[in-house]
């Protein structure tokens, strides 16, 4: 018999900042990832803010560590929306799709990512012991301690000015928003990017800066002068659907390399908990059915679907820290499609609920060894977690509808260029040059095989470069610091998190404000 769940961990003072924290997290998440196609994990950034709250109220360090549990949740959840959902209006602009529709899919997607992941957290974390870069980051963090409150000084005086900055662009337009002459040599005005490039670190955003570099200062411009593309129109179409095709190889590639035998292991250890895998499936599946209007076959096969691919978001993320969620969703799509018929706003709605279920669970599991680390109960956590995860969804759904509400279109071209969703679409409608896609693909695939980062080369090719340089500056301030001022690495790494957190706040309450004065 279980015993029962007296944590002491486990305080309402946590919950409360779990859910507060999520929701904000979920909103300024789900604007960096329509803006800048890029979603760096957010367990560094809630584990010092939780520490800083709770910490001068006498808490241990297991109850930080259940409040940034929860708070992390929405991050990962708003990734796996804005990584899908804007697809439904990039492929149909007058849409129907209702906020009550897609909310039902962001908390089927969190209670399945929530519940196939306590089910496997005891393979992960403690029989394979799967290192989970970013857990053990968050413990060290937190073990580390805050004397004197220097760390949340740095974090919030970085969020307080990447903000002001940011609304002095946007809201004001004081500050101009692009650097530069011409399309290929200008800079994005973005302490957000600058704070990305820095946490990514010099390999990947090298890696990113080769794509942009070499897709936008020499195959377009020579294929153009060349004849190989007759028009500008040809060229961004090759361009985009070739940086699509590098992603979904990448992404392809890292899901295969170990991810299979993990998945018949993590089976093989809980077959005492497939029954309540199946009920969980079985619920799920008829809460989409009735709640978001997709059939019940395709609705079966995606809970299914979402279990295999748990396991393969577990094993990469706690082998890489990487989760590519729209790729997995992309993959459970193509396999419903090859036993029923799915396309228009149900496909994207499927893959949605892949991804948040996915985005989820690689965070869980890194908040999971985290936990491990310290010594937290882990069903504390995995209250925190479902919590968090709940509040969150309700958070980045909302957000979606209102920044489309406040800037209009996503997708190439505009403010919201949504690269992950614009990938989903094209593999749902069509791709704008087929051969380009499949030679990315067959590149991606390879290359990553090889261990070369072709996901943020792809992100590279895609994205206008104006981005690519504003973040490639921050992986070479990384890379000069890693250099030469190898201690400072700590509060620098704070300072690029309060980039982000400030950007992706303001961001969203300038959303808020166009909408309320009609701008």
């Amino acid at each position: 018999m279980k015993k029962p769940l007296t944590a002491p961990e486990l305080t309402v003072r946590a919950m409360v900042l779990a859910v507060a924290g999520s929701v904000l997290i979920a909103g300024s998440s789900t604007y960096v990832a329509l803006r800048i196609g890029a979603l760096p994990w957010p367990t560094i950034f809630v584990a010092v803010l939780s520490m800083a709250v709770l910490r001068p109220l006498g808490a241990s360090l297991r109850e930080i560590n259940v409040a940034h549990t929860g708070m992390s949740a929405g991050g990962l959840v708003a990734g796996g929306l804005a990584f899908t959902l804007p697809g439904v209006w990039m492929s149909d602009p007058g849409s129907n799709l209702g906020v009550g529709n897609a909310v039902v899919v962001a908390l089927v997607g969190t209670v399945l990512g929530v519940a196939f992941t306590g089910l496997l957290r005891r393979h992960f974390v403690q029989d394979l012991d799967l290192p989970f870069p970013m857990g053990v980051a968050a413990a060290r963090t937190l073990q580390a301690g805050d004397r004197g409150g220097r760390k949340a000084g740095i974090l919030f005086a970085s969020c307080g000015f990447s903000g002001i900055l940011t609304w002095l662009r946007d809201a004001s337009g004081i500050i101009p928003p692009i650097l530069g002459r011409g399309p290929l040599f200008s800079v994005w005005v973005s302490p957000m990017a600058l704070g990305i490039g820095f946490i990514i670190g010099p390999l990947y955003m090298g890696s990113w800066a080769l794509g942009a570099v070499a897709a936008h200062w020499f195959l377009v411009p020579i294929g153009l002068s060349s004849g190989f593309f007759p028009d500008g129109a040809t060229a961004e179409a090759f361009r985009g659907s070739l940086g699509i095709g590098v992603i979904v190889g990448a992404g392809v590639a890292v899901l295969f390399r170990g991810a299979a035998r993990s998945f018949f292991q993590s089976l093989s250890s809980s077959r005492e908990n497939l029954r309540m895998v199946a009920m969980v499936a079985a619920v799920s599946a008829l809460v989409l059915t009735f709640g978001a209007g997709i059939p019940l076959v395709p609705s079966l096969l995606a809970t299914a679907g979402v279990w295999v691919t748990v396991v393969m978001a577990a094993t990469i993320t706690g082998q890489t820290g990487i989760d590519p969620m729209e790729i997995f969703g992309i993959l459970v799509l193509l396999a419903i499609r090859t036993f029923w018929h799915i396309g228009g706003q149900e496909a994207f709605l499927v893959t949605a609920v892949v991804a948040v279920a996915t985005g989820l669970a690689g965070d869980a599991m890194q908040d999971f060894r985290a936990g491990s680390i310290l010594g937290t109960d882990p069903r504390a956590q995995l209250a925190s977690e479902a919590a968090g995860g709940i509040a969150g969804a309700i958070a980045a759904t909302l957000t979606v509808f209102l920044l489309r509400e406040a800037f209009g279109a996503m997708g190439p071209g505009t403010d919201l260029t949504a690269p992950q969703a614009f990938a989903v679409k094209s593999m749902i409608d069509g791709l704008p040059d087929r051969g380009a896609f499949l030679a990315g693909l067959a590149g991606g695939s390879i290359l990553s095989l090889m261990g070369v980062p072709c996901m943020t080369v792809g992100i590279g090719i895609y994205l206008p470069v104006a981005i690519s340089l504003a973040a490639g500056a921050g992986g070479l301030f990384r890379a000069l610091s890693d250099r030469f001022f190898p201690r400072g690495e700590e509060g620098l790494a704070l300072v690029a998190s309060g980039f982000l957190g400030g950007e992706g706040i303001a961001g969203v309450l300038f959303a808020i404000w166009k909408v309320l004065t009609l701008g």
